[in-house]
């Protein structure tokens, strides 16, 4: 249904809830959850996204864990409404607490590979691409970072 909106429209209200999300986490200091999938390629190559919200330095895909909701599942689910494609080879790299916003966080992060080449949807996620890891884009988001240090601790 969401794709009935026009994508300038939807990019719109995306940075709006952004920022109310924000602010809510700070307030509140309630704990969320999420997952991020580090996707690998048989260049061992990592795909990094920008988010149409946000700041707009690229970023690793993934998103918030619902109530009750599975880890795994969930890094499907991002991964499937984010790029329009399903994970193989799903595997847990890390788990580690961290403030986020203000708020405590735990967060889930995946190593993958894509079953099917991503495509950017043009509203969530604005542009995606390879890179490698000794050659990391230098405006990439510091939690993203410390992901692919904690995944690949001896790049």
């Amino acid at each position: 249904m969401l794709h009935l909106i026009p994508a300038p429209l939807h990019r719109a209200l995306l940075r709006l809830a952004h920022r109310l999300r924000k602010r809510w986490r700070r307030l509140a200091k309630r704990e969320t959850a999420g997952v991020s999938v580090i996707a690998v390629d048989d260049a061992g190559r990592v795909f990094l996204v920008r988010h149409g919200y946000g700041s707009g330095r690229w970023s690793l895909p993934g998103g918030g864990l619902g109530r009750a909701e599975d880890p795994q599942a969930c890094a499907q689910r991002e991964i499937r409404e984010e790029l329009g494609c399903a994970l193989e080879q799903l595997t847990l790299a890390a788990r580690f607490d961290e403030v986020l916003d203000g708020a405590p966080h735990r967060a889930f992060v995946f190593t993958a590979r894509f079953a099917a080449e991503p495509r950017v949807d043009g509203r969530e996620v604005i542009d995606g691409g390879w890179f490698a890891l000794d050659a990391l884009p230098g405006e990439l988001i510091s939690f993203a970072r410390y992901r692919l240090e904690v995944a690949f601790p001896d790049r």
